[in-house]
This record gives C-alpha cells, sequence and structure tokens, in this order.
C-alpha cells in the first residue's frame, strides 16, 4: 500500500496517543474536549499543563475551561507553595465517565 508523504506529513500523534488528521484538530466535538479537559485536572495541575494536554489553544481552553469550572466539574485548590491548581471533583469524574460511556455507545456498531 502506497502512503503519499502528504498524508504523512498531514498526521499528528497527541500526547494522548490518539491519532488525528490535521484537518480533523478542529472538528473536535465538545464531549471530546471536555473529556479532554477533565481527564487532564484528574490530579492537581495548572491551568497551563490542563490546556496543553488537551491540546487547546487559549480561547478555546478558556472556554470550555471556565464552564466546566462555574458548574462544579472541576475545583480551584492551594497547591505546593501557595500555587493555584486545579483538579475534578467528583461530580466532573461521573460526568467523564458518562461521556465516555457515551462515545463507546456512539462508536460501536449497530446489533
Amino acid at each position: 500500500m502506497y502512503i503519499s508523504e502528504k498524508a504523512i506529513l498531514n498526521t499528528v500523534r497527541l500526547d494522548n496517543g490518539r491519532v488525528w488528521e490535521r484537518g480533523e484538530l478542529n472538528k473536535r466535538s465538545w464531549p471530546a474536549i471536555t473529556i479532554d479537559i477533565l481527564e487532564a485536572a484528574v490530579n492537581p495541575v495548572n491551568k497551563m499543563r490542563i490546556m496543553y494536554r488537551a491540546n487547546l489553544n487559549f480561547e478555546q481552553f478558556n472556554r470550555y475551561f471556565s464552564d466546566l469550572l462555574i458548574k462544579g466539574f472541576i475545583e480551584e485548590i492551594n497547591g505546593l507553595n501557595g500555587r493555584v491548581m486545579y483538579r475534578t471533583t467528583e461530580r466532573g469524574r461521573e460526568l467523564l465517565a458518562i461521556l465516555g460511556k457515551a462515545q463507546e455507545l456512539v462508536a460501536a456498531p449497530g446489533r
């Protein structure tokens, strides 16, 4: 099978192991982005780390992150040296489980 050089250059492997075509990077759904943010914050981390792990630009990140924070899916905590850190709440973990299950159901072949 022949794979063109252009196809190789337009493929991106993200830190979380997913492989995306460049044209698909801007087409992630709300559930997919929310899952990425909540997974990135399972352990206490700063905003920048969450943004990078979720592979979002600053504007996209702020839009989604502030919504999750206001709705109680992510909480602000005091980390070492008084630094502000964020982590997924129990409510956020429930949402993560629900969204993960929904993606499995949608991706599963029909019965």
